[in-house]
């Protein structure tokens, strides 16, 4: 199995920067994509756990998004500040997941990643649309951890 920095071609890993440019051109939402190889108990708390480590919880709407995939295991998770939590309907982030999941069995992993950005984007635009002032606060290349 790759190492995480290697899981996803450079092509790949510019159609995953570029959907997060995307996204964020038309929200003050940010998006972040985390991978590393192992996922050490729940993939959702170790989201939670990045999600401050990367200190994304320091957007002044608090509604950055992670999308973090632990290569080597298998696992995902989606996690959403207070911020866009409030918004989006209930069942909003396990739909984004299921979509994934299906892209992700069938071996799509940049394809399945893309359109799970593409859908957060979508609702962070619904909920926090672009304003003239906005800054991107945070990094849009994807981050890496490994063992």
């Amino acid at each position: 199995m790759p190492k995480a920095k290697d899981f996803f071609t450079a092509a790949e890993s510019e159609q995953i920067v570029q959907a997060i440019r995307d996204a964020e051109k038309s929200t003050s939402g940010e998006i972040r994509v985390h991978l590393e190889e192992h996922c050490k108990g729940e993939p959702l708390n170790r989201a939670t756990e990045l999600f401050a480590k990367l200190k994304m919880q320091a957007t002044a709407q608090r509604n950055g998004v992670i999308f973090y995939l632990a290569v080597e295991d298998k696992k995902f998770a989606i996690y959403g500040d207070k911020g866009i939590n409030e918004k989006v309907p209930a069942d909003f982030w396990q739909q984004t997941r299921d979509l994934m999941q299906g892209h992700f069995k069938a071996g799509r992993f940049a394809q399945g990643l893309s359109e799970g950005i593409v859908l957060a984007g979508i609702q962070l635009k619904a909920y926090f649309p672009y304003q003239k002032d906005d800054v991107n606060e945070l990094d849009d290349e994807i981050s890496y951890h490994n063992d």
